[in-house]
């Protein structure tokens, strides 16, 4: 599909935009995307600025994906999420979980720089204290600690409560191999970066790096990589798999959305990233700590608030055409 697709044609209906946060996530304040429309809905390109074209072209073969190919059929109706606490203060987490209505898992970006251990001990203690004895918390370091730190940090947090996972805990896989053998049990280990930004992403299983993988439509290059790359890492070492967002508008949402609903045996997926937003393409609300599988179509109003012109518009659309051109 990707290969009869005429660039030309995706870059005419092609809408460059940059979608305002509540908070920084990730280092940044605002989202930048394109989005185009296709036959069987609207597509997504949304790398973050600092990645290669090589790296690029698969985001934009998930979103060819979507909007001329569209997904496979659903397992399920609805899809559970976690709610997604960035490395706030403390005190500011009642205000991020509220956003998250009915959530009993969250997760907790930890190991951010600038922040200490006592700063992230504290936050997953409040996380904790807001859900109550019946919820569920993974913690995330975006691989930003180093063996030591991550055995440090992480018997610290398990002297509170159990953790659903920690993900990420370190930069490499080898790392998380060590990691995952040095805790003996003690906590699962999931590998994010490691699957999504890795020449070879089973060499996870291989190592026996993780109990639980993240998987990113966009990275991945569609929802049938997502689930083909499941059905592997399942396959060759019992791992279970989370479906994550890539930080993506109310468009690029919907294929996540559409991934986690078909995996067999997925958990609560970590696709609740739509209430970090101050304006969006459409809406993806939460009800009852889950999202309903259902596609949006951005009107022409909602496009045109958050609507980039000039050289961003004529950046992204040059990195379109090289990253196609690839495929």
């Amino acid at each position: 599909m990707v290969g009869v697709v005429d660039i030309d044609e995706l870059t005419a209906s092609a809408r460059v935009v940059t979608v305002p946060m509540r908070v920084r996530f990730r280092g940044i304040t605002a989202r930048e995307a394109v989005v185009f429309r296709g036959p069987a809905g609207w597509g997504e390109f949304a790398p973050f600025a600092e990645y290669g074209d090589a790296e690029s072209a698969l985001w934009l073969r998930a979103g060819i994906e979507a909007a001329y190919q569209g997904f496979p059929e659903p397992l399920r109706t609805v899809v559970p999420i976690n709610a997604t606490v960035p490395a706030v203060a403390a005190a500011q987490v009642p205000e991020v979980l509220a956003r998250f209505p009915g959530c009993r898992v969250a997760k907790v970006k930890v190991a951010e720089k600038g922040q200490s251990a006592d700063d992230d001990v504290a936050r997953v203690a409040a996380v904790r204290a807001a859900l109550g004895p019946d919820g569920a918390v993974r913690i995330d370091a975006n691989g930003g600690w180093t063996v030591p730190q991550a055995l440090a940090v992480i018997t610290r947090i398990l002297e509170q409560g159990p953790l659903d996972y920690a993900e990420q805990p370190c930069a490499t896989v080898e790392e998380l191999a060590e990691v995952r053998g040095l805790l003996d049990g003690a906590c699962d280990i999931a590998a994010d970066e490691s699957i999504r930004r890795a020449d070879d992403p089973m060499r996870v299983a291989e190592l026996g790096a993780a109990d639980v993988a993240i998987v990113k439509v966009p990275p991945l290059g569609g929802v049938r990589a997502v689930l083909d790359m499941a059905a592997k890492l399942r396959a060759a070492a019992g791992v279970r798999v989370t479906v994550s967002s890539a930080l993506d508008t109310a468009v690029g949402l919907t294929a996540g959305i559409a991934a986690a609903a078909a995996i067999p045996d997925g958990n609560a997926a970590g696709l609740g990233t739509g209430g970090f937003f101050t304006a969006d393409l459409g809406t993806h609300p939460v009800v009852d700590g889950a999202l309903r599988v259902a596609a949006v179509d951005p009107s022409e109003e909602a496009i045109a608030a958050v609507e980039e012109t000039g050289e961003r518009r004529d950046w992204w659309l040059d990195r379109m055409r090289r990253c196609a051109a690839l495929l």
